[in-house]
């Protein structure tokens, strides 16, 4: 059975989060024409081709960069693993195969293509949904 730490339920933080996430996206499609993909961001970057790099670039490190200045300005960032930073580094190269096996990821389809109202978009996103569901079911109760 799932339950909510209300203690740790942070709704504003979490509001506002989306808000930018929301945000990087509008502005990168009305700046750029292009959708705010991670998986396609970070490949591009992987086959560079000519003007394409500098955005790409940008894009990631301000990514990365986001904990960081919020560590800065806030003071209270932590993040812990409950599995540990082995698991977390499979975790995302799972994710990084399923991205490029389900030809996109989850801000690709879930935020941008929902918002375009893509129905490849809404089925990828279902099925990313229903796989997180069972997975961390199986991890969480079963190993």
């Amino acid at each position: 059975m799932f339950t909510v730490n209300w203690e740790a339920f942070t709704p504003y933080p979490a509001l506002f989060g989306g808000l930018l996430i929301g945000l990087s996206a509008v502005m990168l499609i009305l700046l750029t024409g292009r959708v705010a993909g991670i998986s396609g961001i970070v490949g591009g970057l992987l086959t560079p081709q000519r003007g394409e790099t500098l955005w790409r670039l940008t894009f990631v490190l301000g990514m990365v960069a986001a904990p960081w200045l919020y560590q800065t300005v806030v003071g209270d960032f932590e993040f812990e693993s409950p599995r540990g930073t082995v698991a977390l580094i499979i975790a995302g190269l799972l994710v990084g195969y399923g991205t490029r096996l389900g030809s996109g990821c989850t801000s690709g389809h879930g935020v941008c293509g929902l918002s375009r109202l893509s129905p490849r978009s809404l089925a990828a996103t279902g099925l990313f949904m229903a796989t997180g569901f069972v997975v961390a079911s199986v991890v969480m109760h079963a190993i």
